[in-house]
């Protein structure tokens, strides 16, 4: 398999992510799997790239620390060379709470895993695709949530709130270095089947939900995955501080 391009995609030790990289790799990415934790389930998506002739490297990091971030980055730098596509996927949901409910603590581990992280890495990805430092150019894709536009009242309004700051990181990084050669857009996913209900301690959620879906179902990983790659693929060209909503129509 021909190589081209470059791609490090954050949490992408399941759901979301997993499917993320696998999808880069079957199209002629070098891929970094980031884990916070899980290494067997990332070594294991890691494995099966490599096995199918893809180039792929899992990497421990808590993006959400500064160190971990730059040393991420840094590795990627050594193995692959010239970073093409950041997709920030990483983040945490709490058991589901009202706000009365939660303590600074929570909010505050919601806030800085969910928020810190995409800040800290699209400021190193920016370093290495701006034409500002001489580079090529390259392309940021955020992971939201339908939540942002909702609310999860009664449910876990910090994780909203969280991805409401995604958000806005997206519009104003967009502006800021569109003229730089990045594009920075956007997916913010609706009700998916991934492991983050059982986090939030609702293993079945979206059995739950799924009547007021118009297209009356969840979505899977992949079908996010192909939003994905069309934002930070060249097929997206005229396309910066945009928005895929991927909620059935929620």
């Amino acid at each position: 398999m021909k190589t081209e391009k470059v791609a490090i995609i954050t949490g992408s030790g399941r759901g979301i992510g997993a499917a993320t990289a696998k999808l880069f790799a079957e199209n002629a990415y070098a891929v970094c799997i980031n884990y916070k934790s899980n290494a067997e389930a990332a070594n294991e998506i890691a494995t099966s790239i490599t096995n199918q002739g893809g180039r792929c490297i899992s990497v421990q990091a808590d993006v959400s620390l500064e160190k971990d971030v730059i040393n991420l980055f840094q590795l990627v730098d050594s193995e692959f060379g010239h970073l093409s596509t950041l997709v920030n996927n990483a983040g945490i949901l709490k058991e589901q709470s009202r706000l009365d409910e939660m303590s600074a603590d929570r909010i505050n581990s919601v806030l800085i895993n969910n928020v810190t992280s995409y800040f800290l890495c699209s400021r190193e990805a920016v370093k290495r695709m701006s034409s500002n430092y001489g580079r090529a150019g390259g392309t940021i894709v955020n992971v939201s949530s339908g939540a942002s536009r909702r609310g999860s009242p009664n449910e876990y309004i910090d994780y909203a709130s969280s991805k409401g700051a995604i958000d806005t990181l997206t519009t104003g990084l967009s502006l800021e270095v569109a003229d730089e050669g990045i594009r920075v857009n956007c997916v913010r996913p609706g009700l998916i089947h991934t492991g983050i209900h059982v986090d939030g301690g609702e293993p079945n959620r979206i059995d739950r939900l799924k009547s007021k879906i118009p297209m009356q179902r969840g979505g899977q990983p992949e079908e996010v995955a192909e939003a994905i790659l069309w934002l930070a693929s060249d097929k997206s060209s005229y396309v910066t501080g945009s928005f895929i909503d991927l909620s059935g129509g929620l």
